[in-house]
């Protein structure tokens, strides 16, 4: 039971997260070219948008299991 209330827990403070955000970015590194000791390299920075309705069902899921965790344990 504690563990499903960890997950649940988390479930919901990545949800909340998702929400506040709204998605996250990352840089991608890309060898073009290397030609002896030189490397030519390309950073990309990408951006990956996480939309409103993945971070409400997450809160909710976890909402869920947070609830049914507590009444499996009564």
């Amino acid at each position: 039971m504690q563990g499903t209330k960890i997950a649940a827990i988390v479930l919901i403070a990545v949800g909340i997260l998702a929400l506040a955000y709204g998605g996250f970015s990352y840089t991608h590194d890309t060898h073009q070219a290397s030609i002896g000791p030189i490397d030519i390299a390309v950073r990309d920075n990408r951006t990956f948008d996480v939309p409103i309705w993945a971070g409400l069902g997450i809160i909710i899921l976890g909402g869920a299991l947070l609830l049914a965790g507590n009444r499996k344990g009564q």
